[in-house]
């Protein structure tokens, strides 16, 4: 796996993604200038073959469904990014659903329109991905 990219804003996630066509997309809900659920919407559009996963402190079942729901295969609560973000990045590479087990929500993402048959790059968006 390698890292192609990172950026600081929802913005320029979604101008990077169709030049680079990253086969996994890391995204922060709370992300400045463009928030990470309208910046999935965007890159929907311009990088469909990409799969995004979104990593939020929000465990609110209303945000997860709406981010699953854009076509994101996974969702790591940012309480649980140690335990379960490696888990979480192998799940979608291979085209798996992944929720924190934290997050009491039922797992049903739209299935990626343009799957990839193998992954091998990661962007990593945003910036800060913290290990404990």
């Amino acid at each position: 796996m390698q890292i192609v990219d990172e950026v600081s804003d929802g913005l320029e996630a979604v101008q990077r993604a169709p030049e680079l066509k990253p086969d996994l997309i890391l995204l922060d809900i709370g992300l400045t200038r463009l928030n990470g659920i309208d910046a999935a919407r965007r890159i929907r559009k311009v990088s469909p073959g990409s799969k995004i996963l979104f990593l939020s402190q929000e465990s609110s079942g209303d945000v997860i469904q709406e981010a699953l729901s854009l076509g994101a295969m996974g969702y790591v609560v940012k309480a649980q990014v140690g335990s379960d973000l490696l888990e979480a990045v192998e799940a979608v590479i291979l085209g798996k659903p992944f929720v924190s087990a934290m997050v009491n929500y039922n797992v049903s993402p739209r299935s990626n329109p343009n799957p990839a048959s193998e992954c091998g790059t990661l962007s990593i968006l945003p910036q800060e991905v913290e290990f404990q």
